[in-house]
C-alpha cells in the first residue's frame, strides 16, 4: 500500500510561483518579471471573489513562468530547484504533516509526493525528507539539454494527477491521501483514509460531510469553531 501527499500547501506554506519569480527577477532582470506580474496579477482579485478558478490561475501562472526560465542547463536547473526549496518550501514546512509521514516511511510504507508544480522542485523538495517517488510536472528540454520553456505533456494537476498516480500505483491501493486543496479531492477520493491538511473551505466542507479526518493546528480549529458559531 502507498501513503500520497501533496506538496503546496501539504506539506509546505511555501509557493512555487513567489519563489521562482524571485529568481527570474535574479537571473532574467526585475523588468522582465515585473512586465510578467503586472499582466498575471488582476487575476488575483478575482481568485479571491471566485470569479476565476484558483487552480486554474495557478496553472496558467506556472505554464507562463516556465517561458522565463528557457535556456537554464541541467545544471542550472538543479540549482534553482535547490535554490526555491531552501529559501522557500524548506522555511515554510509543515513539521506536523512531515511528521506523520515519516512515522510512515519508518514503518516501510511507500510514500508518493504528487504535485502540479515544476518537477525537479518536487524532486528536491522530497530528497529532504526521504521520498524517491515523485509525480509532478516534467520540464522538457532540448537536444542541448537546456530547457525549451515547456512542459513534458500537461501540467500534473486534477486529471492528469490521477492519471499519472494510478500509472504510479500500478494497482497498488493508496492507505492514506494528504491535500490542503478542493483540487485535490479526486485523489483524496482514492485513498482508504483521507487527510485533509488546513483545508481550503469547499475541502473543509467535504472533509466534514464525508467524515476524513482533518489536520491542522489547535488554534486554527478553534478559530474556525468560533466563526462557525458566530456565523
Amino acid at each position: 500500500m502507498a501513503l500520497v501527499s501533496d506538496l503546496e500547501g501539504t506539506l509546505t506554506e511555501g509557493a512555487t510561483w513567489r519563489a521562482c519569480g524571485e529568481y527570474v527577477k535574479a537571473k532574467r532582470g526585475k523588468f522582465a518579471y515585473s512586465l510578467f506580474f503586472f499582466l498575471h496579477v488582476p487575476g488575483i482579485p478575482l481568485v479571491r471573489v471566485g470569479l476565476l478558478d484558483e487552480q486554474d490561475f495557478k496553472t496558467k501562472w506556472l505554464v507562463d513562468l516556465l517561458t522565463y526560465l528557457r535556456g537554464l542547463n541541467a545544471e542550472e536547473v538543479t540549482a534553482m530547484a535547490e535554490w526555491v526549496v531552501e529559501t522557500e518550501m524548506w522555511p515554510k514546512r509543515r513539521s506536523d504533516v512531515l511528521a506523520e509521514l515519516e512515522a510512515h516511511q519508518r514503518a516501510g510504507q511507500r510514500v508518493i509526493i504528487a504535485s502540479g508544480t515544476f518537477q525537479p522542485i518536487a524532486e528536491a523538495f522530497a530528497r529532504r525528507i526521504g521520498v524517491t517517488e515523485v509525480i509532478a510536472s516534467p520540464l522538457e528540454v532540448d537536444s542541448n539539454g537546456r530547457l525549451t520553456g515547456k512542459f513534458v505533456g500537461a501540467l500534473s494537476v486534477r486529471g492528469e494527477k490521477i492519471a499519472n498516480l494510478k500509472r504510479a500505483l500500478n494497482g497498488d491501493p493508496i492507505s492514506a491521501a494528504y491535500g490542503d486543496t478542493a483540487s485535490d479531492i479526486p485523489m483524496l477520493e482514492q485513498a482508504e483514509q483521507a487527510v485533509a491538511v488546513y483545508p481550503d473551505p469547499v475541502l473543509r466542507k467535504k472533509a466534514q460531510k464525508c467524515g476524513w479526518r482533518i489536520l491542522e493546528s489547535q488554534q486554527i480549529a478553534q478559530q474556525i469553531s468560533q466563526q462557525s458559531a458566530g456565523s
